[in-house]
């Protein structure tokens, strides 16, 4: 899509940020709706912030383990 290589870095910095406020945020708003819907708050809410932290950590593990690969 892209033919200057640092475009093409920019779009992947562009997709990790999108990516992680994703991972984040969604959780984190299915959790208050649920709460608002079953009058069970804030206890869904909380699971959403636990659900989007276990999935952040899960991000930064992979982006950790793609750096660490050494290039073939």
């Amino acid at each position: 899509m892209f033919s200057d290589p640092k475009h093409k870095k920019y779009a992947q910095y562009a997709g990790l940020g999108l990516e992680i406020a994703v991972a984040l945020s969604a959780p984190i708003i299915i959790g208050f709706w649920l709460d608002g819907r079953y009058d069970s708050s804030p206890w869904l809410t909380l699971a959403g912030i636990f659900l989007g932290l276990v999935l952040m950590l899960g991000i930064f593990s992979g982006l950790i383990r793609k750096m660490n690969k050494p290039d073939s």
